[in-house]
């Protein structure tokens, strides 16, 4: 799939209340390009409440329902059954895809138990978790998805936490589809949104999503950020299904030698968040602390995609 293959219908259209360079409304024009007309938003509290425009107008052009912040799961399992019922009844031809659409602090804390309850129920729908990783829309607080060392409005030092990781407690809970994505590699989500919507079960993905006022870089610097993010190891792709992760893009280049892993300075240096690392003094310990943890985990990736290369080289005879 290329950029010039994307249908041309757009879904996502213009006029809408989105920041300069919102990380969101590319995204949600990068899925409903994929995903189709026949397609049902379910717009959980976040940035994406308040971009498609105030009322009666919407740059959304799909079904759109707007719901509370802890109800992703439940209103994606309430929907699939809903639509479940209309198509035994003949009201619908086709089930629609049912699209949940969430932002960090609605899944990674304040929705976690609904998305975690539809998980294990395997209801019929896509949750997307578009990562800005802090509640950029009520002023830029920490969530559990803010990284460590990044400044919050209420981490003001810096997080002293890891973030936790929702995309591998997914995977835990064994539903059918698993994926991460990022904006710097369109045709990556293109293609992970078109795979989602033919499988059926809980399908997870997960879009890092740099905010500009959040992380304080430019507006005209998103899509560099996102890339800095897979090239530096700060954001990983990859899809999980059928038990088996399978890495993409930038960062399955990385792992097969065909990239360079880039220093996380690159990364944390283009935002703000990140400032106090440097200035007025360089924190050592913490920048140090960021690049082993990525490093260790690329290291035993690259030996492993190495031992699986010298494992199909070897030629095993039949025995007699």
């Amino acid at each position: 799939m290329r950029l010039r293959d994307f249908p041309a219908e757009e879904l996502f259209l213009q006029g809408s209340a989105a920041c300069q360079g919102c990380p969101g409304s590319a995204a949600l024009r990068v899925a409903f390009k994929a995903l189709g007309r026949n397609t049902v938003l379910c717009v959980i509290a976040s940035c994406t409440s308040v971009l498609q425009s105030p009322y009666p107008v919407s740059a959304l052009n799909l079904p759109t329902l707007n719901m509370a912040f802890a109800t992703g799961g439940a209103v994606g399992s309430g929907m699939t059954a809903a639509a479940e019922r209309l198509v035994a009844r003949g009201e619908f031809e086709e089930k629609p895809t049912i699209l949940v659409w969430a932002g960090d602090g609605g899944t990674y804390d304040i929705g976690i138990q609904a998305l975690s309850g539809a998980a294990e129920r395997n209801a019929d729908f896509i949750y997307v978790c578009y990562n800005n990783e802090a509640y950029s829309n009520t002023g830029t607080q920490r969530s559990g998805a803010t990284p460590y060392a990044a400044w919050t409005t209420n981490t003001t030092k810096g997080k002293e936490e890891w973030r936790k990781d929702v995309a591998q407690i997914m995977v835990a809970h064994g539903i059918p589809y698993v994926a991460t994505a990022s904006l710097a590699y369109p045709t990556d989500m293109f293609r992970k949104f078109a795979k989602a919507r033919e499988i059926r079960g809980t399908r997870y993905i997960e879009i890092q999503a740099p905010c500009p006022p959040g992380w304080k870089f430019p507006s005209s610097h998103t899509v560099k950020i996102a890339r800095l993010a897979v090239q530096t190891g700060m954001w990983m792709l990859y899809e999980h299904e059928n038990g088996r992760t399978t890495y993409t893009a930038g960062t399955q280049r990385i792992i097969q030698g065909q990239a360079k892993l880039l220093p996380v300075e690159e990364y944390l240096q283009a935002q703000g968040r990140f400032r106090h690392l440097f200035h007025p003094e360089r924190d050592e310990e913490r920048i140090a602390a960021i690049q082993k943890r990525i490093s260790d985990v690329f290291e035993t990736l690259q030996f492993t995609h190495k031992m699986k290369e010298h494992l199909m080289d070897i030629e095993i005879s039949p025995r007699l």
